[in-house]
């Protein structure tokens, strides 16, 4: 397997071309491979039983296999992902009110370590493949009844460390032979990469950006995020007022409510006094627990009352509804999982 190539980010009209093939036999097999989201080559019926053979031996159809889901009253979904070589990642599926939204992962740990996120608590141990991440989005569309409405990248990893698996990625999640999902409905979320968020200003793609800030001043959020050792807001902040000007997308800024740390009614006018005027908007969070988070939540009508000082300094925010806490499956939460607890590996999942 490791010498096979992923179908899913070859060229495939040059490969058919190469074994002699029609151009049609390439839209074919892109078909089974998005829209119908098979899972083996012996699935593409109306292709050659020669062809089929010779694909099966050059290339591999999936990469990632579900190991386990676990569900939660609120409808949201969390599974946990075996990856080709014993790794294993969680993806999440989220309930909207008549469709889904896909949270995924885009690297196996996070070297970032955010305080309050799980996800970088055993550091980065390698970027996923392009083909992993569509693997990811097409196990997530075959959970979805109805398909996918919806992609971020809010899981496992920093998007922005891994940049060009996941703009490849989301090229075939947008593309009409692909899965179909336009590029407005597809979110990027970094902990504050400023190179990678300068290079999606030039990408030229419609995706929407999603930025975690955490605290209106760098003391508190170095403390929060070690990222912003790196690139402090001031240079994070100017990223992303470029951003806005290139692109002419507002900027969506996620702040997590930490209780006693960045919660005040102080920090709520600090906040919107720093990212007043700019094209943006303000996702207030409230923390989600977990058993190594050393943090204090904070409740629902403490998050509305911040958003309400927010808006009074003339930026736009909304209280964001966490699904899955319950299970794990909520921002911060999602986390690598120990391989020999991963689950079974359900076939063609």
């Amino acid at each position: 397997m490791a010498n096979k190539a992923d179908i899913k980010t070859v060229d495939l009209t040059a490969e058919l071309a190469a074994l002699g093939q029609p151009a049609f036999r390439a839209k074919q097999v892109r078909e089974w491979l998005f829209a119908r989201g098979a899972a083996a080559f012996a699935e593409m019926t109306n292709l050659p039983a020669a062809l089929r053979h010779e694909l099966e031996r050059r290339f591999m159809v999936r990469t990632v296999r579900i190991g386990e889901s676990v569900a939660s009253p609120d409808g949201t979904r969390r599974f946990t992902l075996r990856l080709s070589d014993g790794q294993v990642i969680e993806s999440v599926l989220i309930p909207m009110e008549r469709s889904w939204t896909a949270c995924l992962s885009s690297q196996v740990g996070c070297r970032w370590r955010c305080s309050f996120c799980a996800s970088g608590v055993r550091g980065l141990v390698r970027d996923l493949t392009a083909g992993e991440i569509l693997d990811e989005a097409l196990l997530m569309q075959r959970g979805a009844p109805g398909g996918l409405r919806n992609v971020v990248f809010m899981g496992i990893g920093e998007p922005l460390d891994n940049y060009d698996h996941v703009m490849a990625a989301v090229r075939t999640i947008m593309a009409k032979d692909g899965l179909g999902i336009g590029a407005r409905r597809v979110t990027i979320s970094t902990c504050g990469v400023v190179p990678g968020i300068e290079r999606l200003a030039k990408e030229g793609v419609q995706v929407k950006l999603a930025v975690s800030l955490n605290a209106p001043d760098d003391e508190r959020r170095t403390k929060l995020m070690p990222v912003n050792r790196r690139w402090p807001l001031r240079e994070l902040l100017d990223a992303c007022a470029r951003y806005t000007a290139a692109t002419k997308k507002r900027v969506t800024f996620e702040y997590v409510l930490i209780g006693g740390t960045n919660d005040s009614p102080a920090d709520a006018h600090k906040l919107g006094r720093l990212l007043r005027g700019m094209l943006c908007k303000v996702n207030v969070l409230c923390l989600n627990p977990h058993e190594l988070q050393p943090h204090q939540t904070v409740g629902r009508r403490a998050a509305h009352q911040f958003k309400l000082l927010i808006e009074k300094q003339g930026v736009e925010a909304t209280v964001r509804a966490s699904k899955g806490a319950d299970m794990g499956a909520a921002c911060g939460q999602l986390r690598l999982r120990d391989k020999a607890k991963a689950g079974r590996v359900i076939p063609r999942a």
